[in-house]
């Protein structure tokens, strides 16, 4: 089962670190293996959400996640992506970004640094409203109890979440634009930059929300003609290939995929600059990264995982929430990548481990209950 499903993720794994050696020697596999695991450290949160996701599709579109998805993921956000925002930033085409990127590696890092403000404020905000939306509904199973049960209870007021987030993201931009005006003001015009860039994160967050909802609802429609034409094939005997059973919804959804990865690749992007600013490396290292993400969310789905670890979901979205706040702070301080990726991992870690307590508590009690059973039988006898 562990071969099957990383079996790809193996293989991708050693050529990419044949081809790091090939491309830059020692030095350059050392840095394709560190992103790799910076990559897989920070979207281990990606990987919780997207499960709960893609267990709603058959094995067909599982295999197409798994396969043309990495390849939307790898040369669209691990390699286009970091070309794209020079080339926006810098006003430059994109063949004139791609020529900077590979042949002035300082000067692209440079451009790269410029933008971080607007990219930071962005992908913090779409963050910042997955998190608040999840945090704000009411569900039957709660981590965090304590802080779950009156978030709920506030999150029946309408548009709370969206509320929250243009107040953090004022706040953002104001304190980043009064610590700029005290060091010179060499960068207040980017106040504005990062206040833009904060609202289109949020249109952005609701474009697909709307568009997730809208799938969704078509996935629940297509699984009922799907449940009637299965059963109308076994009356007639006749099969149904594999295309049909995915059901359109189910293409819509693996597109939703697609740009729900691509908002969670901003910090794995971002984090790549602070250890090489080589394209190349960085879309090994990133890209083999993202192939065990992928690898990781089928082996989810397909052990039932998410639904024996109840917790996972919440601890994923806590982490996603702690992210988009750390996004948001680098708009105007550093911060170690390391630091950013371990909170994920202990919070989804925490998560585990309160899942684990529950199952053995749940697990005890229905043995204690059998046995009271048992007790009362015999007794009555």
């Amino acid at each position: 089962m562990v071969l099957k499903t990383f079996g790809w993720s193996f293989a991708v794994t050693a050529l990419g670190l044949v081809a790091a050696v090939l491309f830059g020697g020692w030095t350059a596999l050392g840095v394709v293996a560190i992103l790799s695991v910076l990559e897989i450290s920070l979207s281990f949160d990606n990987a919780v959400v997207n499960a709960g996701i893609l267990k709603k599709m058959n094995a067909f579109w599982q295999k197409i996640f798994l396969t043309v998805g990495i390849l939307i993921a790898v040369f669209g956000m691990r390699l286009v992506f970091p070309v794209v925002i020079v080339a926006i930033s810098a006003q430059l085409g994109p063949l004139e970004a791609v020529n900077l990127a590979l042949n002035d590696k300082e000067q692209y890092q440079q451009l790269v640094t410029d933008a971080h403000p607007a990219i930071a404020a962005f992908g913090g905000m779409f963050l910042l409203m997955i998190f608040l939306d999840f945090i704000f509904e009411d569900r039957d199973i709660k981590w965090l109890a304590w802080l779950e049960r009156p978030l709920a209870k506030l999150g029946k007021v309408d548009m709370l979440s969206v509320c929250i987030a243009l107040i953090v993201l004022l706040i953002s931009a104001l304190t980043f634009a009064a610590n700029a005006h005290q060091h010179g003001g060499a960068h207040v015009d980017k106040a504005e930059t990062v206040l833009l860039s904060g609202i289109a994160g949020l249109i952005t967050y609701m474009i697909v929300g709307g568009l997730s909802g809208y799938f969704e609802d078509k996935l629940e429609e297509e699984e009922e003609r799907e449940q009637e034409a299965e059963e109308e094939a076994e009356r007639t005997g006749k099969p149904r290939s594999a295309v049909a059973l995915a059901g359109k919804a189910a293409f819509f959804m693996f597109l939703y995929l697609e740009v729900l990865d691509a908002s969670f690749s901003f910090d794995g992007v971002i984090g790549a600059f602070a250890i090489t600013n080589d394209i190349v490396l960085m879309a090994l290292g990133l890209g083999i990264g993202a192939m065990y993400v992928r690898s990781l969310t089928v082996y989810l789905v397909r052990q039932g995982t998410l639904d024996d670890y109840v917790y996972l979901e919440h601890g994923a979205h806590y982490a996603i929430g702690a992210l988009a706040v750390l996004l948001l702070v680098t708009i105007q301080y550093q911060i170690n990548e390391i630091i950013t990726g371990l909170i994920g991992v202990v919070l989804i870690a925490a998560s585990f481990w309160s899942s684990v307590r529950r199952n053995k508590a749940l697990a005890a009690a229905e043995g204690k209950a059998d046995s009271d059973e048992k007790t009362e039988v015999s007794s009555g006898v």
